[in-house]
């Protein structure tokens, strides 16, 4: 919970030390009082702080990470989202192939949700700018 904030204050750097910590047991299912925590959720909170920290590789390598356990992310939003976030990932580095193959990966996961889900608009615009 502690990475949160520090991702909520900023501080990119802090939460990636706070998840150090995580890293021995990111294949386990945890908790915590709010339920952020499911599987593979320390990965993609770092993730987003590499994202946060400039570090596009290292951020999508962390996305990546959670997409190459399907079985695991399966039922898990993390697995959807993890998509969304390796392809801004990409962009963000400025590889526009591999961010273009990776909103059309995330979007053909969506192709059937509801068109005003604010996360499938955000997607599409940033999609629709490559």
């Amino acid at each position: 919970m502690r990475e949160l904030w520090a991702l909520k204050r900023g501080d990119s750097w802090g939460a990636i030390e706070l998840l150090q910590n995580a890293a021995r047991d990111e294949l386990g299912v945890g908790s915590n009082a709010t339920g952020l925590y499911g599987i593979l959720s320390p990965v993609y909170v770092r993730g987003q702080a590499y994202l946060q920290a400039h570090r596009y590789a290292e951020a999508a390598g962390e996305f990546q990470r959670i997409l190459d356990y399907p079985g695991v992310v399966f039922t898990d939003p993390v697995g959807a989202m993890a998509r969304w976030q390796l392809a801004r990932a990409f962009s963000m580095s400025g590889d526009t192939a591999k961010a273009k193959a990776a909103y059309h990966d995330f979007l053909t996961l969506w192709k059937d949700a509801d068109r005003d889900i604010p996360i499938l608009i955000q997607a599409e615009a940033e999609y629709a700018r490559l």
